[in-house]
This record gives C-alpha cells, sequence and structure tokens, in this order.
C-alpha cells in the first residue's frame, strides 16, 4: 500500500495540475481577500458591513467557500484524466488489487486538496492581517478565532476535492463531468435558493453546510430578503462538519466502488 501511495504522489508531481492547483489558491486567497479588503466591504455594491466588525470579517472570509468549484474541478480532471488517457488499464495491469489503487488515489487526492485548502487560508490570513493592519483597522474578530475560520474552509476544501474525485468515477466524460460540478457549484445551489419551498434543502447541501461551518449567513439572509422568503436557517457549525463529512465518505466510497468492477478499457 505504501509503494503505492510514492507512485501516486510521483504521478502527480510530475504533472502541472498541483502547481497550477497551490497558485490558485494563493491568488484567490490572497489575492482576492487582499483587494477586498484593501477596498472595504463598506465600498461593496450591495455594501457589506465593515472589518471592524464581527459580521463583515465572516463575510468576508465566508466568500471563500465559493473558490470550492477549484478543487472540486481538479479532483474531477485527475480521475477522469485515468479514463481519458487510458492510464488506469497499466495501473491495474502492475495492480491487480483495484481497492489499494483506488484507495491510494483517495489518499494522494485528499492530501492535495488539504495543500489547496492550507495554501488559500494562510495567503488570506496573511492578506487580511496585512491590509487591516495598513489601513489602521481594528478586525471585528480576534486574529485566533478568523485562523480558526480559516481552517475550516480549508478542511472544507479536501471534502470537495473529493467530491470531485467522486463525480470523475460517476461520469467518466471529462467534459461533461466537468460542466456538472462546475455548474452545480457555481450557480446550481443558488439558483435552488430561488425556489421557494425547494430553497429550504440548501442547509444540508454541500454550499450550506460550508457556510454553517463557517458562520457565514449573509448569502442565504440577502436571498431570503429579495424574494421576500423565510429566512433560511442553517445548520450549527458542528452539524455542518457532519453533513460535509457525509459527503466526503460518500463520494470517496463512490471513487473507490464504482471503478472496482467497470469495465475501463
Amino acid at each position: 500500500m505504501t509503494h503505492l501511495m510514492r507512485a501516486e504522489f510521483r504521478r502527480l508531481l510530475a504533472t502541472r495540475m498541483w502547481v497550477g492547483l497551490l497558485i490558485a489558491a494563493a491568488v484567490l486567497g490572497g489575492g482576492m481577500i487582499g483587494a477586498m479588503a484593501l477596498v472595504g466591504p463598506e465600498n461593496f455594491d450591495p455594501p457589506l458591513p465593515g472589518l471592524d466588525t464581527e459580521t463583515g470579517v465572516r463575510s468576508l472570509l465566508g466568500i471563500l467557500g465559493y473558490t470550492a468549484f477549484v478543487p472540486a474541478a481538479a479532483g474531477t480532471v485527475a480521475v477522469t484524466a485515468e479514463y481519458r488517457h487510458r492510464t488506469a488499464a497499466v495501473t491495474f495491469l502492475f495492480a491487480p488489487r483495484r481497492w489499494q489503487v483506488l484507495a491510494a488515489k483517495l489518499a494522494t487526492y485528499a492530501v492535495l486538496g488539504l495543500a489547496y485548502g492550507l495554501v488559500l487560508a494562510s495567503t488570506a490570513a496573511a492578506a487580511l492581517l496585512t491590509v487591516a493592519a495598513a489601513r489602521g483597522v481594528t478586525l471585528g474578530l480576534p486574529a485566533h478565532t478568523v485562523l480558526a475560520l480559516l481552517g475550516r474552509i480549508s478542511v472544507a476544501m479536501v471534502v470537495y476535492l473529493l467530491i470531485g474525485v467522486g463525480m470523475g468515477a460517476l461520469i467518466r466524460n471529462q467534459v461533461a463531468a466537468l460542466c456538472v460540478v462546475i455548474g452545480y457549484l457555481y450557480m446550481g445551489e443558488t439558483l435552488l435558493m430561488m425556489i421557494p419551498g425547494v430553497n429550504m434543502l440548501y442547509p444540508v447541501l454541500p454550499g450550506g453546510a460550508t457556510a454553517a461551518l463557517t458562520d457565514f449567513t449573509y448569502v442565504a439572509d440577502a436571498m431570503s430578503e429579495q424574494l421576500g422568503s423565510a429566512t433560511i436557517q442553517l445548520l450549527p457549525p458542528a452539524a455542518g462538519a457532519l453533513v460535509l463529512g457525509m459527503y466526503a465518505l460518500t463520494a470517496a466510497a463512490i471513487g473507490l466502488v464504482l471503478p472496482m468492477r467497470r469495465d475501463i478499457t
């Protein structure tokens, strides 16, 4: 098992995907949060509470949850590329116990997702604290709470990368799988929030669970206000973490079980 994990890491490091993924994390974390903090949430249209308030800091950091489609897309590409380039057949030929190969892949992708999350969180923290100090703004949350929130976001990114792995195993066509994953995460849940009745499901969807984990209620509250519908009640943070964990386990199970019996040629 150990040699299979080493092989998977070598395979991953031989590609450019991991470099691009970490660069994207730095740009989205440090670049986006830094720029938004520099402008000031109170100057947005519509305006958000300022960085000197707890709501303002939580809202700014919560926006990072909407970058989850990036690791999800990476996980999807990593799996579908195996079928697209027929490398899975060679791998299973040399390692006929498929479950070991698939478990090694899942472990490798989980490490990649955590690396993405850590880069995203660390660059966002550095940018936010630096800009706040430069502007002379006292953040509405203490630094340790900010770091704890960003830590939750970094762990959530592991879940989304595994969701991408599961979808890649379920829909082996790369273009179709990417359209489903990116389309759903980027705008699918937002559209569902606009449908009365259906929007009550939002708290148990991946985006809703992530918002609960980070206590990011701004989008749900704004959507309810705009549509004149009942306020969407997010789950407690612990329950949000549990729901995300269930999604991770489900995605891992799909990525592990489906390729066990499927024809890969």
